[in-house]
């Protein structure tokens, strides 16, 4: 037995202030009624009945074939593709029914047991039209359509393509298990909401992207009045068998499958819950689903966990990093591969090669200058603004060294009343799934320390769940006539967020050399500058240990 939300999800009959079919019949003319959800011969049905006549069905609806859209707050309206259920029907024609409700509240929850009770998707077809075009016909009947319903944010800006592989991956247990076993990851979550039970205690939660369902079971567990655990992919299956294996906590948890941006919740949230961080925080883009979800659900002033979310970034030297992706366009150098002369494709390889993202755990020391910050703050953010994201960069160098590029990584905030807690994927913190991030440029940058380091990491989402990542890095004039300024060197690069490099799982372990150990301790110390190592020559190096089974990460 579930709670309050089983029971509206579970509610059989609503009274209206009016059903009526369009067009307007004389013998459907606006008066009060009743609709009551019933199983007729293994059919599940919507009646529609008049408060007087309670015994005379005016309309049934075939939930298999029907969709409900909402056109206000009191007001929707219902269309069936199929028959409605007259002896003398012979053809195919769609029906539909203006209904009214009496309070908003009473809207929402008709919408949620609609929902509920329609078990399959809705049957498609050729002939579709959209309820906007339906209503301009001003006809309750349209001989061999189809009314689709409308699209959604979600399918608005991801290609179909995407989401579809997207959903499949994240329906697969094998992948919801690499993330329960990120224990960095799963053992933050649990504590930040058990040392807040204040915060979910009595309280309505959603859990945004559920997937496995074990963040609805931490908040059920701190005593949540009600979680809806809202998965789209077929995870949500698996988390129904989760939850109801939890006979504790099911009762107050109920799953409902579908997007975010679509599905009807029966009542507002005191606080949301989720995981939508990716790789840089922003991959796959569940952060706007995240936001979208905050204005659809939550109650003003609710609270997120997390609530604010803040990227970090600094130049990094890493020769053996530089001359293992360099090296892996030298196969395109062949003169002769069985006749073929392959050197023309070497340029466009070396480039291709240097636009994969480095996904990775490395040495901190690696660094040469402190981080900046970009922050997100999820409570205040709207959806566009992570449409594109532009970071002006501006660092100074401890050290001498060549600069390879920029490493980035994330930490999310859960502002409890209680307690404060981070969740950090900081190089030398203990590693995540999420590892770190390094754009590796195909031109290093030279440097002396105490010299300025100036730029832009510049995003721009795609259709593909993921962003483009425009790069540029420039050192400052440094040393007399410095204060004129100017720019003596400046590297770009383009890169894609959604085709990374996995290299390994935890950092290397590197052999340094007596120069670079002296680089390295003058990093650390800040003391000193070196002057910078020469540049590796062409020649192929042997590339560090590759762990090969790193799984795809988001």
């Amino acid at each position: 037995m579930e709670g309050s939300l089983g029971q509206k999800l579970n509610q059989r009959e609503f009274s209206l202030v009016s059903a009526s079919k369009l067009p307007f019949a004389k013998e459907c003319s606006e008066a009060a009624a009743v609709a009551r959800f019933v199983v007729e011969s293994g059919t599940a049905q919507l009646r529609f009945h008049y408060e007087a006549e309670l015994s005379n069905v005016v309309v049934r609806v075939d939930l298999r074939s029907a969709q409900v859209f909402e056109l206000g707050p009191v007001e929707s309206i219902c269309v069936d593709e199929g028959p409605d259920g007259g002896e003398n029907e012979k053809k195919s024609f769609s029906t539909a029914i203006s209904i009214r409700f009496k309070s908003e509240d009473d809207s929402r929850a008709f919408r949620a047991a609609f929902e509920h009770r329609k078990k399959e998707a809705v049957v498609t077809g050729s002939g579709r039209i959209s309820v906007h075009q339906f209503l301009l016909i001003g006809c309750h009947r349209l001989e061999n359509g189809t009314v689709g319903p409308p699209k959604s944010k979600f399918d608005d800006k991801i290609e179909q393509s995407s989401a579809k592989m997207y959903f499949h991956y994240y329906g697969q247990l094998l992948h919801q298990q690499n993330m329960l076993q990120d224990y960095v990851r799963t053992g933050t979550y649990y504590a930040a909401v058990i040392e807040n039970r204040i915060d979910f205690n009595g309280r309505v939660v959603v859990d945004v992207g559920a997937g496995s369902g074990i963040l609805s079971l931490f908040a059920a567990q701190a005593g949540a009045k009600h979680v809806y655990a809202v998965e789209a992919s077929e995870m949500a299956e698996y988390a129904r068998k989760l939850i109801s294996g939890n006979p504790s906590l099911s009762e107050r948890i109920t799953v409902v499958k579908g997007k975010v941006e679509d599905v009807e919740l029966p009542e507002k949230a005191d606080i949301m819950i989720s995981e939508p961080m990716g790789t840089l925080l922003v991959n796959e883009r569940m952060l706007e689903s995240y936001v979208i979800a905050r204005d659809r659900f939550l109650v003003p002033n609710g609270k997120m966990f997390p609530s604010i979310g803040r990227m970090h970034m600094a130049p990094f030297s890493d020769e053996y990093l530089y001359v293992e992706v360099a090296n892996k366009a030298l196969f395109w150098q062949q003169q002769n591969y069985y006749g073929v002369d392959l050197t023309p494709l070497y340029g466009p390889a070396f480039q291709g090669y240097f636009s994969q993202p480095v996904v990775d755990a490395f040495d901190p020391r690696l660094l040469v200058a402190p981080p900046v910050m970009h922050t997100l703050d999820f409570t205040l953010l709207q959806e566009e603004e992570l449409y594109e994201i532009e970071i002006p960069l501006r660092f100074v160098s401890s050290v001498g060294t060549r600069v390879h590029g920029l490493a980035c990584w994330f930490d999310v905030l859960f502002d409890g009343s209680t307690v404060q807690r981070w969740l950090t994927t900081a190089p030398g913190a203990p590693t995540t799934h999420w590892y770190q991030l390094r754009c590796v440029l195909s031109q290093p940058i030279y440097v002396m320390a105490g010299q300025e380091i100036t730029g832009q990491l510049h995003l721009v989402a795609h259709s593909a769940q993921s962003y483009t990542m425009y790069l540029t890095l420039s050192a400052k004039m440094w040393g007399a006539g410095a204060e004129q300024g100017g720019i003596i060197q400046t590297s770009s690069g383009k890169l894609d967020l959604k085709e990374p490099y996995y290299r390994m799982s935890q950092p290397q372990a590197y052999g340094w050399s007596q120069e670079q150990q002296s680089h390295q301790q003058s990093l650390q110390t800040q003391d000193s500058a070196l002057q910078s190592q020469d540049a590796v020559g062409p020649g192929l190096v042997q590339p560090p240990v590759q762990n090969s089974g790193v799984a795809m990460n988001r």
